[in-house]
């Protein structure tokens, strides 16, 4: 499956050149990593979240926004937001923002 490299380019713009930030291939996309934990990426043309167990709903119930479901089970803490929302920049870096914050809080990997 290909990815949105556009949109993987305006990740990349947002997380600069932080160190503890990486890119690897994963679920045939590309997902940013903070020091090991996955935080998000590009599947497809929508953005993978990782929002955690606790914030899952409330990010279900913005507009774009599905379950993460790669294996046909929802992955709990996952969403994925649509790229028809993500055309404004705020839009982005919410969600990035979002991901960020939890995996940033998670032990290093």
């Amino acid at each position: 499956m290909a990815y949105d490299e556009g949109l993987a380019e305006r990740i990349r713009d947002r997380l600069g050149t932080d160190p503890a930030v990486t890119e690897k291939r994963m679920f045939g996309g590309l997902a940013f990593l903070h020091t090991g934990n996955m935080a998000v990426g590009v599947i497809g043309d929508g953005l993978m979240v990782r929002v955690g167990p606790e914030a899952t709903e409330a990010a279900l119930a913005r507009p774009g926004t599905r379950p993460f479901d790669f294996t046909g089970r929802p992955m709990r803490g996952w969403v994925v937001v649509d790229a028809s929302v993500l055309s404004e920049d705020s839009d982005l870096d919410h969600w990035i923002e979002q991901g960020h914050a939890f995996a940033s809080g998670l032990p290093p990997k």
